[in-house]
């Protein structure tokens, strides 16, 4: 059933994810200045749930008869593509685009696991178990997907000559369960309920190897299951930390101190190939993308607003260059929307009925991305300019010389109190930690570019272009082979 707001508060105080900051628990999320400005801000999306405005949008009604969050619905239509689109823009939008953890994300990855179980065999019936509990509790999930980063020359079977378990992998196979053991990062939102553990990249088929393959999800506040968190960078006024007081999501390393997940739980288990072909059987990949690149609507949308205000606000919207800026942001939007049209408009089924986004389209998006946002980030300070190193405070605002503030501090067509907004939610989401954290999750947001590129240049098919140009030219019809290729 779709949860309401007070529903994640409550399960969050009765069982508290295992989360430490700088050397200490933290016993109530839901009140720490480091995490209850995103917990606020993740009950707020579920109650827009039971809004009435929203809801035929966020809710449709599952198999059970009642209303669940359209990120599980099982897409069989593009229609159904349309539906899980305007959820996913509706909560975007409610950020500006800057959480990028929202729930809806990892809903994507269980609903296609759930669609297409049958690729787990022998663990059919927990997936499938798995993503119909998500549905019917609307449960928040965190996830974990790289390793430790000390020795990334090597495969994962040879991090430590001393100690195996750097990585996540099995110590122990119980009658109850399996008993893990090792690190995982990065997992962003761990205020979540549960902690889902899946492949990544692809795991080396070597000996040893199998002790790695396993995926499984367990609740955050499991006995042995700590999360270490970064330093907060939470500011505590909304006033002067517009967007970290509210979005801050948190970052921390998940470490399995001799974990027991119950047998119910596990997905797979020693299965090298299984961990293998996780995403690529079950078009995970697809429907994760496909939420990726409409969050990156909102948030470039969200710019083209900010930038917009700041120039109008300033009276620099008058000039050449500064039109020629916004104009790019702007180019930028429609290149996104472009993507986002395209991947539904042709999609097609998988073999398990799933309709997939189309992969091009999606793999356009997510390439991209991540070089237009640096280039946004520098639109925003170029046009801000001094405006943006000179931030004045609420307290200045209202304290003894606010009346000079007030008339120093104006901008064109607003007062102080409208261009000290403007200008401090300009420099949270481009300059302050918060902001450089969000350019840097952005440049890794699906992981390395260049492999990521790399994997483009390997899966692309790029052969009817090739076959245009040798028809033009008249060459050879045989396609160059790989040995010959460069």
């Amino acid at each position: 059933m779709a949860r309401r707001g007070q529903d994640y508060i409550d399960a969050l105080q009765e069982r508290s994810p295992n989360l430490w900051l700088k050397g200490e628990q933290i016993d109530d999320p839901t009140t720490h200045p480091a995490t209850k400005g995103v917990v606020q801000s993740i009950a707020h999306l579920y109650d827009l749930q039971h809004d009435s405005k929203h809801q035929d949008d966020l809710t449709y009604q599952a198999p059970n008869g009642e209303r669940a969050g359209s990120s599980f619905l099982i897409p069989k239509t593009k229609e159904d593509l349309g539906q899980r689109a305007r959820a996913y823009k509706t909560w975007a939008n409610e950020s500006l685009g800057l959480m990028g953890r929202t729930p809806d994300y990892l809903n994507a990855v269980l609903t296609a696991y759930g669609a297409c179980a049958n690729t787990f065999d022998d663990y059919a019936d927990n997936v499938r178990n798995y993503y119909e509990f998500a549905r019917d509790t609307d449960v928040c999930t965190t996830h974990a997907l790289t390793n430790p980063q000390v020795n990334r020359a090597t495969s994962m079977t040879q991090q430590s000559s001393d100690d195996p378990y750097i990585p996540v992998g099995i110590v122990e196979e119980r009658d109850d369960g399996v008993v893990v053991r090792g690190a995982r990062m990065l997992a962003t939102l761990p205020v979540a309920d549960e902690i889902l553990v899946l492949p990544s990249t692809v795991l080396k088929v070597e000996e040893g190897a199998d002790k790695y393959a396993v995926a499984f999800a367990i609740p955050t506040s499991t006995e042995g299951l700590h999360f270490i968190c970064r330093e907060p960078i939470a500011g505590n006024s909304q006033f002067d930390h517009p967007a970290s007081s509210r979005f801050e999501e948190m970052d921390a390393i998940c470490i399995f101190d001799d974990v027991l997940v119950p047998w119910e739980r596990v997905f797979i288990c020693r299965d090298v190939e299984a961990v293998n072909r996780a995403y690529t059987a079950t078009n995970a990949l697809n429907l994760m993308a496909h939420q990726t690149v409409v969050h990156k609507v909102a948030k470039t949308e969200a710019f083209l607003g900010l930038v917009s205000l700041m120039a109008e606000g300033i009276s620099v919207d008058v000039f050449g260059h500064v039109q020629e800026k916004i104009a790019e942001v702007i180019v930028y939007l429609e290149a996104m929307r472009g993507f986002w049209t395209r991947a539904e408009q042709e999609a097609e089924p998988n073999d398990y009925g799933l309709m997939v986004p189309n992969r091009g389209a999606l793999d356009g998006a997510r390439n991209l991305y991540p070089m237009l946002y640096p280039r946004i980030n520098e639109i925003v300070q170029q046009i801000g300019a001094g405006g943006m190193i000179l931030q004045l405070s609420e307290r200045d605002l209202h304290g003894p010389l606010g009346d000079k503030v007030d008339k120093f501090m104006q901008g064109r067509a607003m007062d102080a109190e409208a261009k000290m907004k403007l200008f401090r939610l300009a420099w949270d989401m481009t300059v302050s930690a918060f902001g450089a954290r969000q350019t840097l999750y952005e440049r890794f947001f699906f992981g390395d570019p260049v492999r990521m590129r790399m994997a483009l240049f390997n899966s692309y098919d790029r052969e009817p272009y090739r076959q245009r140009i040798r028809q033009f030219l008249d060459l050879d019809d045989e396609p160059i082979g790989k040995d010959d290729e460069g």
